[in-house]
């Protein structure tokens, strides 16, 4: 049976790959301690599959064309798209995938009233790359790909992201196979991308606040009802990808997280959360 054995949330901001490498600056250290905390608390876990919740960024899917869900099925994951190379120096990668386990998502989250969509011919970008190879230095992990749409609107409402997490939790559980599966949802708190607030830093601090504090004290009700379209749009324009988190919200059941920041720097403020590991059910 399967086994989920940590939830994580962080950031997968592509402008962290370069700077966060070798000595940082005085602003970026916390954010690279966070990772490295994040690091051991992954080791911990002792995972065999790290699953990453994560959103194509109009490279592979656009709005013509936008799966809400989908479960990438692959036992090899080509990585990073030849821009996110150009611009942020992210490395074209070849990453594991676990085909198996892929598969038991696809219909343990079907039998569960989610109707993922499925890929054997998809690329890993930025979102799915930064918070595994942090996460993961080796890359020796398999990982199973789950893509969002949290990036083209109209966006899945909150309340289905949360329902994918129990479904995904479900899933994992039900299958036969023997896996310790980490769960790490990739996704922003506030951000702007390409507007007028881009580079100013976190472009809305009061949202930032709130949401950290949503997932510290496990407040489901309050994020479902504050989550809207609207609300995201004015904390900035990719703010939507919060929403990936809500999966992890749900697959630790609502739980109040253990470790909820927002880590500040010149670059939007980095999320941080972690639950603790659900109990196993017999």
């Amino acid at each position: 049976m399967g086994t989920l054995v940590g939830i994580f949330g962080t950031t997968h901001n592509p402008l962290l790959w370069r700077t966060l490498q070798g000595d940082v600056a005085d602003d970026l250290r916390a954010t690279k301690a966070s990772f490295m905390e994040f690091r051991d608390r992954v080791a911990g876990a002792r995972p065999d599959v790290i699953l990453v919740v994560a959103t194509d960024h109009l490279t592979q899917w656009f709005d013509d064309n936008m799966p809400a869900f989908l479960v990438g099925r692959s036992e090899l994951i080509p990585a990073t798209f030849p821009n996110e190379e150009r611009e942020f120096g992210i490395p074209v990668d070849m990453l594991p995938g676990d085909l198996g386990l892929a598969r038991d998502i696809l219909t343990g989250g079907l039998e569960r009233g989610v109707d993922f969509s499925s890929s054997r011919e998809f690329r890993a970008d930025h979102s799915v790359y930064l918070p595994y190879a942090f996460l993961c230095p080796d890359k020796d992990i398999p990982v199973v790909p789950v893509f969002t749409n949290a990036i083209a609107p109209p966006f899945p409402p909150a309340r289905r992201f949360v329902e994918v997490g129990r479904a995904l939790r479900a899933a994992i559980e039900a299958s036969p196979l023997d896996r310790r599966v980490v769960i790490v949802a990739s996704g922003h708190l506030a951000t702007e991308v390409g507007g007028p607030r881009q580079f100013q830093g976190a472009p809305d601090p009061s949202f930032d606040e709130q949401a950290v504090r949503w997932v510290a004290d496990g407040d489901v009700e309050a994020m479902l009802a504050e989550l809207t379209p609207a609300r995201m749009l004015a904390a900035g324009n990719v703010t939507a990808q919060f929403l990936n988190f809500l999966v992890a919200v749900g697959a630790a059941e609502g739980r109040p997280a253990v470790h909820a920041a927002g880590v500040r720097s010149r670059f939007a403020s980095s999320p941080f959360f972690a639950w603790d590991p659900p109990e196993v059910r017999p």
